[in-house]
């Protein structure tokens, strides 16, 4: 951690125990403004800590530098898996994510909207995930930005040192209708629908989805948000009801989608029919595998990449393979991946090649030899992933317990947001590990690039 960092972080600690905010009556303030502002899920609110993370303006430009190029690979990857059937297979798509990827969205990219998951240490950053499909966080992370600026420790803070919100709700909307004008090639403003689940229980919350139906409708779009069970495709539109729909929403992911209904539905219909624009596209699962890692990481694929992709993918991006037997190349030389696994658990993680499946990852250096050889034999079974272990960042923070306030070591996972290629959001996640992500301690956490005044 830079020593400005340390130093502001330190700075604000002494400022929360300091007479003036001790009584942590500003806390409830700020509570009732996460409650008013919506900024909670099931009941609980988003964020029980009471410092934003902070990142350096060097870090920041590091991860738009790294994330914009590791994008441009990934769209390269993409296509040169969906060209070739080999490549393709080596994803390990379902036939009807196959069949869905097949199909052009009718705009330029294949992801508007994407989040990486990196961890930032001591000058490093290692990319641990992509989330490609649907990806969560940019109004939830703004509107805690938002209370956050504007609460007495901050502003005290603020006296000191340089703070710039990183919002993304505008962006997102400019990224989303600049991908309609392309698929239709015109100027006419899109009617918005955003697809979620039906909820499992009488209730109508739908969490972040109502702050970005509200956002559209403020900026002046027909927005609605609407389940697959009520749409119909009929004479070349899309409707839920009466409400045409010109630009979809993909707020669940395709798994989620398949599990419940096949090809036959209206949704993929309107979209194979080129009827509706649908953000993200299916095709976005080609980069939602863990899989497409492996492609990344092996270099007789990508060296006619540009130099500077290159680079990115062998500084940030850890070393991935499709668990099955055979040869690989590992560090410059050629080993047998499951033998070498095996021998090597400490070095390895495995994890499901789709984040949806009900499959659990294994850290080799958490398990005993027959344990971690036991996991081997599982991730031959399904589609499983081995990848070099990332050493996750960990930071104390302050969080409200119980009426009081106590410091916690948090593992910190930064998740800057990119829309259309370009990186200009971000938040951050924190938990007690990886053991506990969804305990009561964790949560998303604002996120500001913090800079001392001259």
């Amino acid at each position: 951690m830079s020593s400005h960092l340390e130093e502001a972080i330190s700075r604000y600690n002494k400022i929360l125990e300091g007479p003036a905010h001790k009584d942590l009556s500003w806390v409830k303030t700020l509570h009732d403004q996460m409650e008013a502002e919506r900024l909670s899920a099931g009941g609980r609110l988003l964020c029980p800590f009471l410092r934003p993370n902070f990142v350096t303006r060097r870090q920041y430009e590091s991860m738009v530098k790294t994330g914009e190029a590791l994008i441009s690979a990934i769209d390269r990857m993409e296509q040169m898996a969906l060209a070739s059937p080999v490549l393709l297979s080596k994803l390990q798509l379902l036939p009807a994510e196959k069949m869905l990827a097949a199909v052009d969205p009718g705009y330029h990219v294949a992801e508007v909207t994407t989040r990486f998951d990196l961890h930032l240490s001591n000058g490093s950053l290692h990319v641990v995930q992509y989330n490609a499909d649907s990806p969560t966080g940019v109004a939830y992370g703004e509107g805690l930005s938002e209370i956050f600026y504007d609460c007495p420790p901050v502003k005290e803070l603020r006296k000191r040192y340089h703070l710039t919100r990183l919002g993304g709700k505008k962006q997102f909307l400019a990224a989303l209708l600049k991908a309609h004008k392309q698929f239709s090639g015109g100027n006419k403003k899109p009617n918005i629908a955003i697809l979620v689940l039906r909820p499992s229980f009488s209730s109508s919350v739908h969490g972040e989805n109502d702050l970005f139906c509200e956002y559209f409708r403020q900026e002046g779009f027909s927005t609605e948000l609407v389940t697959p069970e009520q749409l119909e495709y009929r004479n070349q539109v899309l409707r839920s009801g009466t409400f045409e729909i010109d630009l979809m929403l993909r707020r669940i992911s395709l798994q989620e989608f398949l599990v419940r209904f096949d090809l036959s539905h209206p949704l993929v219909q309107a979209y194979r029919d080129h009827a509706v624009c649908l953000v993200n596209s299916f095709r976005s699962e080609l980069a939602h595998k863990k899989a497409l890692f492996g492609l990344l990481t092996d270099e007789a694929l990508t060296a006619k990449f540009p130099a500077v992709e290159r680079k990115a993918i062998r500084d940030h991006v850890p070393w991935t393979r499709l668990v099955a037997a055979g040869k690989t190349a590992y560090r410059g030389r050629s080993v047998d991946l499951l033998e070498y696994i095996q021998q090597h658990r400490e070095k390895f993680v495995l994890k499901p090649n789709d984040d949806y499946s009900d499959e659990h990852s294994y850290i080799g250096s958490d398990l005993d030899q027959m344990a971690w050889e036991r996991a081997v034999r599982q991730a031959q079974r399904s589609p499983y992933v081995v990848q070099t272990r990332v050493e996750p960042a960990k930071s104390v923070f302050p969080m409200f317990s119980y009426g009081h306030m106590e410091y916690r070591e948090m593992q910190v996972d930064v998740h800057p947001q990119a829309f259309l290629g370009k990186v200009s959001s971000c938040s951050s996640w924190l938990s007690a590990g990886a053991a506990s992500a969804y305990s009561s301690w964790a949560g998303l956490a604002p996120t500001f690039i913090i800079e001392p005044k001259s």
